[in-house]
């Protein structure tokens, strides 16, 4: 383990005795009281009032060429009533025709735009963003974590105008308080940033200079002074909807659940009232999520469960202060989370076996009835997140000859997530915790393989110094998992864990169980700051009983991992290069009985040159990886090592047509495993109102040991595998059309084929022998045979002519097409309007021979299940 330690030893000591200090002078603005007259947010400033407020400008360069006068100038102006903040900005241009007007959705950001940022705390780490682009497209961004943390999903009700004349373009901003946290105060002093995007130059200027490698954002704003006598408003906004939705698909003779067509009508309501200046409670009754994109297709043959992005508006706004991650550097454990939100609403965990003739109607989520989310930040500094959510009983129903049952296949569950964290000395220490809670009411005994009630919580700190340049970062979490035996032995022989391993005599497999705990945590050192060479040092560990799939997200346990990362930053234009990164990786980890179960490194980098064309590639080395998880319960069994390489290059993204290339190989040592992938991108904007993108992606994965089952040969396990040749393609389109910034139409569709194909059929005999060829015994062809009417491979290990145990064809064609198109018009602030077409075609066979125009005719001959819905929600404010 020691040589593993010698790098991060290294770069500790190499830590720089002091930081560079930041020197920038604060700028201060002093708004002035209007009254009682308010401006007309037309994006045309014609307005007398605007005349009694100061310009401040002299932007600075931040990008490319960091402190010098940026190609064209700006100003802005602010003033406020008891009501609003007013905010004036002056993009001058002595070119306005080549301003870049695109007209998109809501958050895109595209084509020329200018910001702000506003620390309505004061804190010195958080603020809200708002962003108008000469188009006059809106986005904001809610700020946390001085700058780490932009969440674009947080939508609030503010308005704006732009307009281009012969000086450049203006954008007017009205920002009602209503929409910002501040707390109760004569007089107030807010952090304040404005920020431009000069398009054509892909040029970034900045009120208040804060240069690129400062370990910090929010921080380092200026200060809006001035503002006397406004009181936090009483925020109460509802939001109610109702959806209509009809589904057609094809029929199936004799099922009463399949008749060819499906009808909803439904109803909800989303809230959103202010507790106090300070805190925010979101309510939300019967949600509905038919608007939401579908996540894309995949064929997952690890013993792993993907994951998957949340898109669900509810839980991703203000998603922040819930996110607790036990990250440790690379290595698979970067997406381990107490949270998980995906497990709220999630598809039932039961489905029943049927007999002969029966048919099956069984829900695809659970149903979220009642779901509440407390947020915010209080005056001295406590950050709060609370989230309840209770999902109901989900039954299917069962049906034979006419005759109906019920059974559950979902138990009503009550999910429980709080967070607190609390800064001090001006935000560069924090500290915080963490606590979820998962109850379900199973009344069922074939739902006790489910646990009962599952606990997790954690400790975080976090502190800066030397000006932000240097941190320290530790976490920890315990958990705890209660229920039928049943439910806990199931724990213990997951894919996390596989406690039942012959060879892990460190764990302790008890079948009588019923709870379970763990623990786990890291530890991390970190250097930024302004330097160019960066680093990062620490190590994580997951006890063997630690489980958070209930409610977060974790992939394996029984790991104890250390990690190092050294980089290398140039954030000004030299030779062909705008910027620059180059980094350099190394991990190494361990199981708790004290075996190495993997390492390695990689070196990579890239940037954007002076063409604006971008670039990235690197390489990287695994050493043997002794797998826990290959045979499913089965001993450890050693693996070569894999040489990986990547690239990626992409077009200048400010012209109408782009390019992008980029692909990812990997080959296993000694051996013919090797896995390539190749993905093309192109997009094309026809106008400023209009993008294609059109992504194709080719996976080529070449297998020698692909898991297949295991059986069983007088009481002995058998773990067979086989060689697969697998390939996959697909191709992701994307249609946006915007009539206006509130009127969208957009488009997704991805068709999918993989086609994978097995041959070479083994038994693992040596899992941990020295030579690869040693580790499994190749079936001959008088030991396997195939019945092809049977379409099963039969093995007579022995060769006295009888089958000892048979493997089912395991040869697989999927196909799937999945689409959406969406039609958004936010007819008044706040209220929107949504048309909606789904369609879905999913087609299976096991023939294991790839044919892309064959499959995809195949995939286009699956009868397609159509949804269309229209789902409407008027905003209100009280």
């Amino acid at each position: 383990m020691r040589k593993f330690l010698v790098l991060p030893l290294l770069l500790i000591l190499s830590s720089a005795l002091f930081a560079e200090k930041d020197d920038a002078e604060k700028r201060v603005y002093h708004a002035k009281r209007i009254n009682p007259h308010p401006p007309i947010i037309d994006g045309l400033a014609n307005d007398v009032v605007w005349q009694k407020v100061e310009w401040s400008g002299d932007f600075i360069q931040r990008e490319p060429y960091e402190g010098k006068p940026p190609s064209q100038q700006t100003a802005f102006k602010i003033m406020y009533d008891d009501h609003n903040l007013y905010v004036l900005i002056r993009a001058f241009d002595d070119e306005p025709d080549k301003i870049e007007r695109r007209v998109t959705r809501r958050d895109a950001f595209e084509g020329d735009w200018v910001e702000i940022n506003i620390d309505s705390y004061f804190d010195h780490r958080t603020a809200f963003s708002f962003t108008l682009t000469a188009a006059g497209v809106k986005g904001d961004e809610a700020i946390s974590d001085d700058g780490n943390n932009w969440d674009t999903n947080w939508d609030p009700i503010w308005y704006g105008k732009a307009s281009v004349d012969d000086k450049g373009w203006l954008a007017e901003f009205r920002i009602p308080y209503s929409q910002l946290r501040f707390a109760q105060k004569d007089i107030h002093t807010w952090g304040i940033q404005v920020t431009r995007r000069f398009f054509r130059a892909q040029e970034r200027s900045v009120w208040q200079f804060i240069p690129q490698k400062t370990g910090g954002w929010v921080s380092y704003f200026g200060e809006l002074q001035g503002i006397k006598g406004i009181q936090p408003p009483r925020r109460i906004e509802v939001l109610p909807y109702s959806v209509a939705d009809i589904s057609r698909y094809q029929k199936e003779q004799g099922n009463p659940f399949a008749d060819g067509q499906n009808s909803r009508y439904s109803g909800g309501l989303d809230a959103k009232i202010g507790l106090s200046s300070d805190l925010t409670l979101d309510v939300t009754v019967n949600p509905d999520f038919g608007q939401v994109e579908a996540d894309p297709s995949e064929i997952n043959l690890s013993a792993f469960e993907t994951f998957f992005e949340e898109k669900r508006p509810f839980f991703i706004e203000g998603q922040n202060i819930m996110d607790f991650r036990l990250m440790g550097g690379d290595g698979g454990f970067s997406n381990d989370r107490l949270f998980y939100t995906r497990r709220i609403g999630s598809a039932p965990s039961y489905s029943p076996d049927l007999q002969d003739n029966e048919y099956l109607d069984q829900p695809d989520n659970s149903s979220i009835s009642t779901a509440l989310k407390l947020t915010g930040k209080t005056s001295n500094g406590w950050s709060i997140g609370i989230l309840d959510a209770i999902t109901e009983q989900e039954n299917a129903v069962i049906a034979l000859h006419g005759q109906q049952r019920k059974m559950a296949v979902e138990p009503m569950t009550n999910y429980f997530i709080g967070r607190v964290q609390k800064d001090f000395h001006d935000g560069n220490t924090s500290i915080g915790g963490m606590l979820t809670a998962t109850n379900r009411n199973i009344k069922d005994d074939h739902l006790n393989f489910l646990n009962r009630s599952a606990y997790s919580g954690g400790f975080d700190l976090r502190h800066q110094w030397d000006n932000k340049t240097y941190s320290l970062d530790f976490r920890t979490a315990f958990s705890n998992i209660q229920g039928d035996a049943e439910s806990i032995t199931n724990a213990q022989e997951s894919s996390a864990r596989y406690f039942q391993r012959p060879d892990a005599g460190y764990l302790d497999f008890d079948p009588t169980r019923t709870s379970m705990s763990g623990h786990g945590g890291y530890l991390s050192f970190n250097k930024g700051g302004k330097s160019a060479v960066r680093y990062s040092v620490g190590g994580m560990w997951r006890s063997p009983g630690l489980e958070l799939n209930d409610l977060g997200y974790m992939r394996q346990a029984d790991r104890i991992m250390q990690y190092s990362w050294l980089g290398y930053r140039i954030t000004e234009p030299f030779s062909i290069f705008r910027r620059l990164n180059i980094n350099l990786n190394q991990w190494a980890g361990w199981n708790f009985g004290g075996e190495t179960v993997f390492a390695g490194g990689n070196i990579n980098g890239g940037g954007e040159l002076k063409n604006y064309w971008q670039i990235w590639g690197g390489i990287g080395w695994e050493g043997m990886n002794l797998s826990t998880s290959s045979l499913r319960g089965g001993p450890a069994m050693k693996f070569p090592g894999q040489i990986n390489q990547w690239y990626d290059l992409g077009t200048d993204s400010r012209k109408s047509l782009q390019f992008g290339f980029g692909g990812f190989n990997s080959w296993t040592q000694g051996t013919d495993t090797r896995y390539h992938n190749v993905r093309v991108s192109v997009s094309f904007r026809p106008g400023n109102a209009a993008s294609i993108r059109l992504s194709p992606f080719l996976d080529i994965n070449k297998d020698e040991l692909q898991y297949i089952q295991e059986s069983d040969m007088n009481g002995e396990a058998r773990y067979l595998f086989g060689k697969i040749d697998q390939k996959t393609i697909g191709m992701t389109l994307r249609l946006n059309y915007s009539v206006t910034p509130t009127l969208s139409i957009q488009y997704y569709g991805q068709p999918f084929v993989s086609a994978g194909e097995y041959a070479a059929f083994k038994r693992i005999t040596a899992p941990r022998a020295d030579l690869y060829e040693h580790r499994y015994h190749e079936f001959t062809s008088t030991e396997i045979s195939y019945d092809q009417q049977g379409e099963v491979y039969q093995i007579d290990e022995n060769s006295d002519g009888q089958v000892d145990y048979s493997i089912e064809q395991p040869n697989f064609n999927f196909r799937q097409f999945r689409s959406n198109l969406i039609v958004r018009w936010e007819y008044i602030p706040g209220s929107t309007m949504y048309l909606v077409w789904s369609q879905s075609r999913t087609g299976f066979t096991s023939d294991g021979q790839f044919s892309f125009q064959r499959d995809l005719d195949r995939l286009f001959n699956v009868y397609p299940n159509n949804v269309f819905l229209i789902k409407i929600s008027r905003w209100f404010s009280i």
